[in-house]
């Protein structure tokens, strides 16, 4: 199974991939079941989450780029109010 990445990019890398013109989601406090039908890239701008998959358990907050592969199956465990800019594809 393909692993959830994530990494701390420079202000420089964020500028190189446009992230400041992507779509941003936002979500409460909440757990809740997602599948990952494409791969999706996200950058953290607040907030606090644990995502598990399988064996894997990744957490991730504000400043992490996190990268999410297609086809996984997790579950999303926001501990901290989240928004986060976002790409499919």
């Amino acid at each position: 199974m393909a692993e959830i990445e994530v990494t701390q990019p420079t202000d420089e890398q964020l500028e190189e991939m446009g992230v400041k013109s992507w779509p941003i989601w936002s979500c409460e406090v909440s757990r809740f079941d997602w599948q990952y039908d494409q791969p999706e890239t996200c950058y953290i701008l607040e907030g606090q989450v644990t995502v598990t998959a399988g064996d894997q358990q990744v957490s991730f907050g504000a400043g992490d780029l996190v990268v999410f592969p297609a086809g996984l199956e997790c579950v999303w465990d926001v501990t901290q109010p989240v928004r986060k800019h976002y790409k499919l594809g």
